[in-house]
Parts: C-alpha cells; structure tokens; sequence
C-alpha cells in the first residue's frame, strides 16, 4: 500500500488535533527545527521550572513566549503541590519537582496561579456548604482541594463563592500556600537557603491578561509590565 493512502492519516487522533499538528510542522516547527535537533542531542536545560493549574485557559508557554526546552512545567488543579511527605504512595508532584531541582538544576521555581479558577471555587463552595453538589464526592479531587483549608484560615472568614473579590483573596492565598508546602521539602530548603534556588509566585488575570507577582516581604501581588500591558489594551482588535 502507498504511503499517502493511509485510510486513517490522523491515527484515530481528533481532526482539530490532527490540524494542528499540520500547523506545526509548517511553522513553528519549520522555524525551530534546529533547536527541537539540539534538544534532542544535548538534552533539556531549562532554567525555569512553573507549577501551573491544569486549567486550559492558562499556557505558560504561551503567556511567557518560551521556546521549546525553556520551561519545565508541572500542571496540577489550582496549582497546588503536596507538602514533603516521604512514604510509598505515588506523588507524581513532588517526583516532578525533585527532577527539576535535582537533575535539571534549576534555578527558579515559579508557582503560576490564575482567575477563575475551579479548583478554588469548588473549595469555598464546600467550606459554605459541605453538602454542596461536586467533584469532591469523587475519589480524588476532593482530597487534593482539602490543601487549601490553612489557604481559607488565613484569610480569617469563609470566602463567598460568588463574590469574585473574595474568590481572588482565596486563589492569591492558594499561591502562597503552595510555596509553604514547597519550603517543606529538604532540597528546596537548603538550595534556596545557599542562593541557588528561587521561588516565585504569580497571578495571571484570564479576563484582562494581567500578570502579577507576589513580593513575598509584603505578601501582596504587584503588576508586572504595566505599560506593556496597558499598551495592549489599547492597540486595535480588528
């Protein structure tokens, strides 16, 4: 049979998948297909590790304009990372991290939370109602959410899921708990103690496109790039 008569050229992947791929290959791969060879020979050495949520709506790639082999990217619902807990269950979080700090040595570890994000509302929906209809129910999600409840004590006051100033203190606070739990492991202690290691904390607005970053001494969350931001509010759509 002859090569282009494939009855199933898309290997029973999605059409929309399918298209895509085409995409690449005519254009970002065509464009860097010198760097995907020397990924491939040399191996990975990003300096950038980003803990994200699994939320489609929030790419690191796409939001910090990383080329292949830049970012090594961990996606978990509301970016939430375990704290050190040795034992012999699975922790694909934390064996994730322990290859990015001790393999790929890198240098900053970013926590990237988000607005709107369902991990977080799910969670004051259940501290306002525990009987509330949810995921929670399941085998897992309900579980993972509960890390979020020294999020809510700090924050002094059950948030109101509906209020979406509230909804923002509690995924400010969720990004911020992460990074304790980070601080629990042992590498991470003792390379961010030597100057090695940084951890970092940002926001990204999926309504306005704003990022901010958490400064750590003040505990608040402050614009990056305002001027380029607001300059991309302003440039025509159409």
């Amino acid at each position: 049979m002859a090569a282009d008569s494939n009855p199933n050229p898309g290997g029973g992947l999605p059409p929309h998948l399918v298209e895509g791929y085409e995409v690449f290959l005519g254009g970002r791969f065509r464009a860097e297909q010198e760097r995907f060879r020397m990924l491939a020979i040399k191996g990975q050495k990003p300096t950038t590790m980003v803990i994200s949520c699994c939320d489609s709506r929030v790419t690191p790639e796409a939001i910090f304009d990383a080329g292949p082999g830049e970012l090594f990217v961990l996606r978990n619902v509301a970016a939430l990372v375990p704290p050190y807990e040795p034992d012999d269950h699975f922790h694909g979080a934390s064996a994730a991290l322990e290859y990015a700090i001790m393999a790929l040595e890198v240098q900053h570890v970013l926590v990237l939370g988000h607005g709107k994000c369902g991990g977080v509302k799910a969670f004051a929906q259940i501290s306002v109602d525990p009987e509330t209809p949810r995921l929670s129910h399941s085998d897992f999600i309900g579980d993972w959410i509960k890390m979020l409840a020294p999020a809510v004590e700090r924050l002094g006051r059950t948030p109101d899921p509906e209020d979406e100033n509230d909804l923002q203190k509690l995924e400010f606070e969720t990004i911020k708990q992460t990074l304790i739990h980070l601080r629990s492991f042992p590498m991470v202690q003792i390379l961010e103690r030597r100057g090695y290691l940084h951890l970092h904390g940002a926001y990204f607005g999926v309504t306005d496109g704003r990022l901010l970053a958490l400064d750590e001494e003040s505990g608040e969350f402050r614009p990056v790039a305002e001027n380029a931001h607001a300059a991309a509010l302003l440039e025509a759509r159409f």
